[in-house]
């Protein structure tokens, strides 16, 4: 290779992420807080939920004052961070869409799941639900509380009615394992696998694919409940048949 001053200049570094600093001017209140909250969302889906407030204000440019102004405890502002992150992002629309017995279940399930878990599954919503129960367990313990509130006594009855029960009865230990490993399933092959172990899968960012897997386990969810429903859930011919 010939010797040049071309050949001998080293490629410029990668730049930096630009930091998370909030505009210096006055601002309404109302604004700046929503600055604050945003700031802290990635903030900690980055360092963590024990990362310091000092730490928070320094990286959005803020006295820590004017932070603790808006957020008198670091409890609040994860609060806060909660309600807006995970969950702000439950559309209670999806709450009709799973009741409506007008459409067939798996329908049902397939539009469901397809927008949830495009609204959901970004590292911000991952990072801090897994930072949360890494360390205090508070927002884990609050999102379950609104998916076993709003969602899986939808799920259980939309997979009973498909199996031909009306049963309203409380999850049995076998459903709810059910329930959990189809929902979970979804969000650790399509969430947790790429954004918070950092790894590929096959047919990542293929939406038409990634519809199929949705559908693949949807149908699995839907012939397995038969088969974890108590006996007195299930219908007479379906016991019939099996027989």
């Amino acid at each position: 290779m010939v010797n040049t001053a071309q050949t001998r200049v080293q490629p410029a570094a990668p730049p930096k992420a630009a930091p998370l600093v909030l505009p210096r001017r006055r601002l309404d209140a109302r604004v700046r807080e929503q600055q604050i909250v945003d700031g802290a969302a990635e903030f900690f889906a980055r360092r963590g939920l024990e990362a310091q407030m000092r730490e928070l204000a320094a990286e959005l440019g803020i006295a820590h004052t004017l932070l603790y102004h808006y957020f008198p405890t670091k409890r609040a502002l994860i609060e806060r961070v909660y309600e807006q992150t995970i969950a702000g992002r439950w559309d209670a629309r999806w709450e009709a869409l799973l009741d409506d017995a007008a459409t067939p279940a798996a329908a049902r399930l397939q539009a469901f799941y397809r927008e949830y878990l495009a609204a959901i599954l970004t590292p911000e919503w991952l990072r801090i639900l897994v930072h949360s129960g890494l360390s205090d367990g508070l927002i884990p313990t609050r999102y379950f509380a609104l998916i076993r509130d709003k969602l899986f006594p939808r799920l259980l009855r939309l997979a009973r009615a498909a199996a031909g029960s009306r049963s309203r009865a409380g999850a049995t230990p076998r459903e709810e394992a059910l329930l959990m490993g189809f929902h979970g399933g979804l969000i650790y092959h399509l969430g947790i696998w790429p954004l918070v172990y950092q790894q590929p899968y096959a047919g990542e960012g293929d939406a038409a694919l990634i519809d199929t897997f949705i559908a693949d386990r949807i149908r699995g969810f839907l012939a397995q409940m038969p088969e974890v429903m108590p006996p007195a859930a299930r219908p007479r011919a379906a016991s019939r048949v099996r027989a």
